[in-house]
C-alpha cells in the first residue's frame, strides 16, 4: 500500500537539496498568503464599513474553497504532472492579492478570497507529490520537516511584512507588495522549471496507475480516511493554539498583554526547531505512529498543566515553547503517516483529500472555542485542546492499525 519512490534515478544531494528547498520557497507563499488579510483587519473594517464577522467570513470562503481545490486539484497531479498546477496556483495568490488591493466593495474581497482560495489549494498535492517522487528516501524526513518550517515562517513573516507597509504607506499598498513577492517566487520557480519535471506517463506505467478500480480506487482505502480524520483534529488543535489558547491561558495565569502576545510567536518558533529534530527522527518510517503518539501524549500534558498548575504569569510562554517543540517533533513523522498509507498511483488525489481535513479542521474549531472563549470558560478551552492532542495519539495508532489490517487478505 505504501508507494514507493518512482524516479528514473535516485538524486545527489545537491538535486534534493535544491527541490525541497524551491518546494518550500512555494510552500511558505501558501501561508503567507493565508494570513496577509487578517492583520489588516482593523484598516479593512474601516475602508468598508463592515464588522469584524463579515471580515471574518473573507477568511472563511478562502478556507471552504481551498478545501474543496485541495481535494478536487489531486487528481489534476496526478494527470498533468504537479509542475503546471503549482504554477497556476502561485500565480493565482498573486492575482487575490492584487485583487484584495483594488478591491472597491465588501465582494470584490469575497471574489479575491474565491481566487486566493483557489490558489492555496494546490500546494500540498503538489508538494508532496514532488517530494515523494523525487527525494531520496533517506531524505524524505529532512524534506517533510522543511516543508513544515516554511510554512510556519510563511505565517511568521505575513504580519510582519504587511503591517509595517499599512503603516507607512495603506493597506492597499501592502496587499499589493504581497501579490508581488508571490509574483516573484513564481519568477525564481520558473527560472528553476526544470527542477519540478516529472514524467506523469512514466510514473503511471511503472506503477500501474489505475489498473483496478478507476480514478477513485484510493478512497475505498480505510487508512485514507483516518490520515483525513487525523489531519481535522491536528487542525483544529492548531487553530485552537493559533487563536484562542494564549488570550485563555493569559486569563488563567495573569499574564500581562504583553506576554500573551509572545506566546504564539514563541509556539512558532519552537514549533519550527523541533520539526528539525523531526526530520531526523522521521529516518525510519516504522516508528512514525510512536513519534506522534508520544509527541501529542507530551503536548496534551503540557495543555493540562496549563490548565490546572498555578505557576508565575512569565512562564506561560515557556509552557507554549514546549508545546511548539512537541508538535514540531510529530511533524515529519506525521506526514509520513499520509505516505506509507498513499499508493503508488495516487498521491496527489490522496494528499488532496487527506489535506483537506486541515481545512475544514480550521474552519469548524473556532466555532465551538470561539463559543466557549464568549462564555469565558478558559479552562474548557486549554483542556479542550488537549483533549483534541490526545485524539490525535489515538487517530495515529488507528492509521497504523487500519493499514496493516488491510495488509492481511493480500498475505494470506
Amino acid at each position: 500500500m505504501s508507494s514507493s519512490n518512482a524516479s528514473a534515478a535516485p538524486n545527489s544531494f545537491g538535486s534534493d537539496a535544491k527541490l525541497i528547498g524551491l518546494v518550500g520557497l512555494a510552500h511558505a507563499i501558501s501561508h503567507f498568503s493565508q494570513l496577509v488579510l487578517a492583520p489588516l483587519f482593523p484598516w479593512l473594517k474601516d475602508a468598508f464599513n463592515v464588522s469584524y464577522t463579515e471580515l471574518g467570513a473573507v477568511l472563511t470562503v478562502f478556507f471552504v474553497v481551498s478545501c474543496v481545490v485541495q481535494a478536487a486539484s489531486g487528481f489534476l497531479v496526478d494527470k498533468l504532472g504537479p509542475r503546471p498546477v503549482l504554477f497556476v496556483g502561485l500565480g493565482l495568490l498573486s492575482v487575490a492579492a492584487v485583487g484584495y488591493a483594488l478591491a472597491q466593495s465588501y465582494w470584490m474581497l469575497l471574489a479575491s478570497a474565491v481566487v486566493a482560495g483557489i490558489g492555496n489549494g494546490v500546494f500540498h498535492p503538489v508538494d508532496y507529490t514532488l517530494f515523494n517522487r523525487k527525494v531520496a528516501p533517506t531524505r524524505l524526513g529532512h524534506a517533510y520537516s522543511v516543508h513544515g518550517i516554511t510554512g510556519s515562517l510563511g505565517w511568521a513573516l505575513a504580519p510582519a511584512f504587511v503591517v509595517p507597509l499599512a503603516i507607512a504607506f495603506s493597506w492597499r499598498v501592502a496587499l499589493a507588495s504581497a501579490g508581488a513577492l508571490a509574483l516573484v517566487v513564481l519568477l525564481v520557480l520558473w527560472l528553476n522549471r526544470s527542477v519540478f519535471a516529472l514524467d506523469v506517463k512514466a510514473v503511471h506505467k511503472a506503477t500501474g496507475a489505475d489498473a483496478a478500480g478507476g480514478q477513485f480506487a484510493f478512497l475505498k482505502i480505510p487508512a485514507v480516511w483516518m490520515c483525513f480524520s487525523f489531519f481535522f483534529f491536528y487542525a483544529g488543535a492548531l487553530s485552537v493554539v493559533q487563536t484562542f489558547a494564549p488570550v485563555a491561558a493569559g486569563h488563567l495565569h495573569a499574564v500581562p498583554v504583553a506576554l500573551v502576545a509572545i506566546c504564539l510567536t514563541v509556539y512558532m518558533v519552537a514549533s519550527a526547531c523541533g520539526m528539525v529534530v523531526g526530520g531526523f527522527l522521521a529516518s525510519d518510517p516504522t516508528k512514525c505512529e510512536r513519534i506522534v503518539g508520544a509527541s501529542f501524549g507530551a503536548a496534551a500534558v503540557l495543555a493540562l498543566i496549563l490548565a490546572f498548575a498555578n505557576f508565575p504569569p512569565v512562564f506561560v510562554p515557556v509552557m507554549f515553547g514546549a508545546m511548539g517543540v512537541a508538535t514540531g517533533l510529530a511533524g515529519p513523522s506525521r506526514d509520513l503517516l499520509v505516505k506509507r498509507s498513499t499508493p503508488a498511483n495516487a498521491s496527489g488525489r490522496v494528499y488532496g483529500v487527506v489535506y483537506a481535513g486541515l481545512d475544514i479542521g480550521q474552519a469548524v474549531a473556532p466555532l465551538i472555542f470561539g463559543r466557549l472563549m464568549d462564555h469565558q470558560q478558559y479552562v474548557s478551552v486549554i483542556v479542550g485542546l488537549a483533549l483534541l492532542q490526545a485524539v490525535l495519539i489515538a487517530s495515529a495508532f488507528n492509521v497504523r492499525r487500519v493499514r496493516r489490517e488491510a495488509l492481511v487478505p493480500a498475505s494470506a
